[in-house]
């Protein structure tokens, strides 16, 4: 197969996101809400979803076209059974360099965590939207405490796999008065919380501009009580913004799609539970890919069917939506979807 790809924007593909479920023990109201994803939801049939083999195989073939990087996502990947084992088989897929996941940790226990950690998983990120127990309670909207969730982050460094990333979304008079307190309890170890803009992801979070914490709001409070600075990226295409306490007390992130859209430099695909291929965040479609390997279609008819997507490839929703300073009104594809 040939080489790498760039596409309209010169952006190379370097990172792939795997869904493994659509499913999650969560209803956060900016990604599951429960009043769409209730008792009655129907989630996908398990013959649906990619099996480990079907993204083994995949996973191959994109790193054909420039992939070094995986993340698995859900839903919730640790609800999927197993999921070390497929860990295990993506860590010897010749010239991926990282594999990470992201995970609300409800499920880390210290067991699952070294398992991951042995098949070879490289990182973790949690997902945490607060230190207030009351807060985060009812943002998950399941009542699952923020103790249980420490739990799981010190279970993954007793793995081996910190630093860890804690991903904070950030939604004004809900969660922001905590904003500070997140960055306390972690400041002094080797984990870093980013605080992300609260975004337009999907249709169902009822989003609106007025409830976004723009970022540089966030960076003026955290300095307010302990003066941080500005760090280079580590790399191009680096989702979040890098800070470090000028105390020597750690690192933080900023990631802001809303007010600092980062599209010129995004170099990420979305793989879908059930084998769609999504070229950004906010798309509206995605481009089966699971049908066509069921179909018995080689990997180098896959590589040339991906690499056609992505030459034409054109998405900076983020930076149009700023532009506007108001979503788009296109139907967009759920966060629980397409894994964040």
């Amino acid at each position: 197969m040939p080489g790498v790809v760039t596409d309209q924007m010169d952006r190379p593909l370097r990172d792939l996101r795997i869904s493994l479920t659509d499913r999650c023990n969560f209803r956060c109201g900016y990604c599951m809400p429960k009043a769409l994803f209730g008792a009655n939801h129907a989630f996908m049939p398990r013959a649906a979803l990619l099996t480990f083999e079907e993204i083994a195989r995949i996973a191959g073939v994109f790193t054909a076209l420039g992939v070094r990087k995986l993340r698995l996502t859900g839903g919730e990947p640790l609800i999927r059974r197993d999921i070390d084992v497929l860990v295990g088989m993506l860590a010897r897929v010749p010239d991926i360099e990282d594999i990470s996941l992201t995970t609300n940790a409800s499920l880390l226990t210290l067991d699952k965590a070294r398992a991951l950690k042995q098949a070879g998983l490289n990182r973790i990120t949690v997902s945490l939207d607060g230190m207030d127990d009351a807060t985060f309670q009812a943002m998950n909207d399941v009542g699952f405490p923020v103790a249980k969730v420490l739990e799981g982050i010190d279970n993954a460094e007793q793995a081996g796999l910190a630093p860890i990333k804690i991903n904070m979304v950030v939604q004004r008079g809900v969660n922001d008065h905590d904003i500070v307190a997140m960055a306390e309890h972690f400041r002094g170890t080797p984990h870093i919380v980013r605080f992300i803009e609260y975004m337009d992801v999907g249709n169902s979070n009822g989003w609106r501009l007025d409830e976004v914490v723009p970022s540089r709001e966030v960076v003026e409070r955290i300095s307010a009580h302990w003066p941080i600075e500005p760090a280079a990226p580590n790399y191009r295409g680096e989702v979040a913004a890098r800070y470090r306490y000028t105390d020597g007390g750690g690192e933080i992130g900023m990631i802001s799609s809303v007010t600092q859209p980062f599209c010129g430099d995004c170099s990420r695909a979305r793989l879908s539970a059930e084998g769609k291929l999504f070229t950004c965040l906010f798309a509206s479609a995605g481009h089966e890919v699971r049908d066509r390997m069921r179909a018995g279609d080689s990997d180098a008819a896959l590589y040339d069917y991906l690499a056609g997507i992505w030459t034409r490839r054109a998405d900076r929703y983020s930076e149009l939506r700023t532009h506007e300073t108001k979503p788009i009104d296109t139907r967009k594809i759920e966060m629980s979807y397409i894994g964040g």
